[in-house]
C-alpha cells in the first residue's frame, strides 16, 4: 500500500507558517475508517527515544517535524482477533443457538478542547508526565470527533450499533463551550464553529481551517454519558471553585494558551475574554447534559448529587450497564470512590441480582487507577475510600458482573480483575484525542453453551473527503513519533479480541 506523506513543496511550508494546513494524502486511497481487523495505520518514522528536542506544538518546530516525515504513515495489514478464555485453555464450541445481545461503540477520551482557554498551561508542555498540557492536534478536536462520529455512523449502516458508550474525558477543561460542542457533535449535529474569543480565521475563506464553521453529522444512535476527570476539573486536575470560574472568563492566561491573532497560533498570555468559557461544577455540567435530548442516561437525581452514577438496560436482553463516576471532584486526575459511592455501587449490583441481570460496568478510571486521594493535586487521604484491591474484591463477589469498560490511560488494554475464585475482565479503549485515535466496536454474545463472549475491534476514524481530519491525524502521529505524547503501549492481545467468560448463574 502506498505511504501517506506530508507534502514538502516550499509554498506549502510557507502556507503553514501563515496558518495554512497541508492536505497531502486525502485522495481516494485515504483510510476509510475500516475496522482494524482489515487494515491498520502504521507510522513510517520510528518513535524517538529520547524525545526529539523540537516541541510539536510550536508552529516552526511542527513544520520541521512534518518536513522530516514524522507525520507520514502507511496502511498495514489488519490484526486478527486474539483469543482469551478466562479459566480455560481452548475456545468453547458454540452452542446450538448463539445470540448477539448487544453491539455498541466504546468511545473514551475525546478531550474536546478550547485551545484558546485562559486556563490552559502550554508553559509546562514537555515530554512525559506533562505531555498532555498541549497537543499539536488540539485545535482540530471538533474535526476528529466529527470524523469518528461519521465513521461510527458508517459502521452502523453496515451492521447496526445499539448505542455509543462514552468513556469520560469527553471534554478537556470542564468548560461550557467545550460541553456544548461535544453535545452537538455527538447529538443533533449541524453547523458548528469550534472557536472562542474573537472570530479567528487563520486562512481567509470558508471551511479551510479548524476555526471555520463546518457541518457536523451527529450520531445516528443514542449515546450514554460517562464522567471523567477532565469533564469536571480544570485541566483534569483542579476543583472548579468560584475563583476558577471567574478566571475562566477573563483574559489572562498565566500558563499560556494559543494566540490565534498570530500566525500559527503560538503560545500567548492574553486573549480576548469569552463568557462561554465559564468552568462548570459537576452539578452544572450534569444539568446541561440532562437538558440535552434524552439526558444520555442522566437525570435530575444525578444533577442534584453531582455524581454520574446510573444504570440502563439493553432491551430484550439480560444486559444491564452500571455506570460509575470515579472522578475526584475536589481535585486530582486519578480515580476516587468514597464510602457513599460504594453504597451506590453495592445497591446497583444488589438490584441487578434481584432483577436477574448480567452486569457490564463502565467508568473512566481503571481499577488500578483508583486512589484514596485522587492522586497528585488531590485531597488528603480518605481512609474510607475504596482501594483497587477492595474494588476488585467487591465486583468479583457478584458472579453476574462480567466486564468493565474504562478509559483514562489513552491505550488499549485487557486486564483480568481476579478475586473470589473468578474474574471480571476490564476492557480499556484508547483515545480519540491521541494516537492511535481509535474507538472500539464491542459485541456481547450469549454463546448458548454456558459462556459469554465479547468481541472487540478497534476502529480508526475516516478522513475521506475531510482534509482537516486528515491533518489532525498527521499532527497526532507527529506528537507520537517525536516522543512528546505518552507512548501508551498496547499489545496485539489488547486490541482486537475475543474474550470468553463463564455465563453467570444469576438467571
Amino acid at each position: 500500500m502506498s505511504p501517506h506523506r506530508h507534502a514538502r513543496h516550499p509554498l506549502v511550508a510557507l502556507g503553514f507558517l501563515l496558518g495554512a494546513p497541508f492536505f497531502a494524502g486525502c485522495g481516494s486511497d485515504a483510510p476509510l475508517g475500516r475496522l482494524t481487523d482489515r487494515v491498520t495505520i502504521v507510522p513510517i518514522t520510528a518513535r524517538s527515544n529520547p524525545a526529539d528536542p523540537r516541541n510539536p506544538t510550536r508552529p516552526d518546530a511542527q513544520l520541521s517535524l512534518l518536513d522530516d516525515g514524522f507525520g507520514d504513515y502507511e496502511l498495514g495489514p489488519g490484526e486478527p482477533h486474539q483469543l482469551l478464555v478466562v479459566g480455560g485453555a481452548t475456545r468453547p464450541a458454540d452452542g446450538p443457538s448463539p445470540r448477539r445481545l448487544a453491539r455498541f461503540a466504546h468511545m473514551p477520551d475525546l478531550q474536546l478542547a478550547d485551545d484558546e482557554s485562559v486556563t490552559r498551561v502550554l508553559l509546562i508542555d514537555a515530554p512525559g508526565i506533562a505531555s498532555s498540557a498541549s497537543r499539536p492536534q488540539d485545535t482540530y478536536g471538533c474535526h476528529m470527533v466529527n470524523a469518528m462520529v461519521r465513521t461510527l455512523n458508517g459502521v452502523h449502516r453496515r451492521d447496526a450499533l445499539d448505542f455509543v458508550l462514552l468513556g469520560g474525558d469527553n471534554i478537556d477543561n470542564a468548560q461550557t463551550n467545550e460541553l456544548e460542542w461535544a453535545l452537538q457533535l455527538l447529538g443533533e449535529g449541524g453547523t458548528i464553529e469550534c472557536d472562542s474569543g474573537v472570530d479567528n480565521d487563520p486562512i481567509p475563506g470558508p471551511r479551510n481551517d479548524p476555526k471555520d464553521p463546518f457541518e457536523s453529522v451527529g450520531l445516528d444512535v443514542p449515546f450514554y454519558w460517562v464522567m471523567g476527570n477532565h469533564d469536571v476539573l480544570i485541566q483534569g486536575n483542579f476543583q472548579v471553585t468560584a475563583g476558577q470560574k471567574a478566571a475562566s472568563v477573563g483574559t489572562l492566561a498565566s500558563g499560556r494558551t494559543r494566540d490565534w491573532s498570530q500566525p500559527g497560533g503560538p503560545a500567548g498570555s492574553v486573549v480576548p475574554a469569552d463568557p462561554e468559557r465559564e468552568a462548570l461544577t459537576p452539578s452544572e455540567l450534569i444539568e446541561r447534559v440532562v437538558s440535552h435530548d434524552n439526558g444520555h442516561g442522566l437525570t435530575a437525581t444525578q444533577a442534584a448529587s453531582g455524581r454520574a452514577f446510573y444504570t440502563f438496560d439493553v432491551p430484550s436482553t439480560p444486559l444491564r450497564f452500571v455506570i460509575i463516576d470515579t472522578t475526584a471532584t475536589l481535585g486530582g486526575a486519578e480515580g476516587l470512590l468514597r464510602e457513599a459511592d460504594r453504597d451506590l455501587l453495592v445497591a446497583a449490583l444488589d438490584q441487578a441480582v434481584v432483577d436477574g441481570k448480567w452486569v457490564m460496568l463502565a467508568s473512566h478510571h481503571a481499577a488500578r487507577s483508583l486512589t484514596t486521594t485522587g492522586g497528585t493535586f488531590g485531597t488528603v487521604d480518605d481512609p474510607l475510600a475504596i482501594t483497587t484491591a477492595e474494588f476488585t474484591d467487591l465486583v468479583t463477589s457478584y458472579d453476574n458482573v462480567l466486564f468493565s469498560f474504562v478509559g483514562h490511560s489513552h491505550q488499549h488494554r485487557i486486564a483480568e480483575l481476579a478475586g473470589n475464585g473468578r474474574a471480571v475482565v476490564e476492557v480499556m479503549t484508547a483515545a480519540v484525542a491521541d494516537f492511535p485515535h481509535q474507538s472500539r466496536i464491542v459485541e456481547i454474545w450469549d454463546m448458548d453453551n454456558g459462556w459469554v463472549m465479547l468481541r472487540g475491534t478497534a476502529v480508526d476514524f475516516s478522513t475521506q473527503g475531510d482534509a482537516l481530519a486528515e491533518e489532525a491525524r498527521r499532527l497526532g502521529i507527529v506528537d507520537y513519533t517525536a516522543g512528546w505524547a505518552d507512548e501508551n503501549p498496547s499489545m496485539v492481545t489488547d486490541r482486537n479480541v475475543e474474550i470468553f467468560l463463564p455465563a453467570p448463574s444469576v438467571l
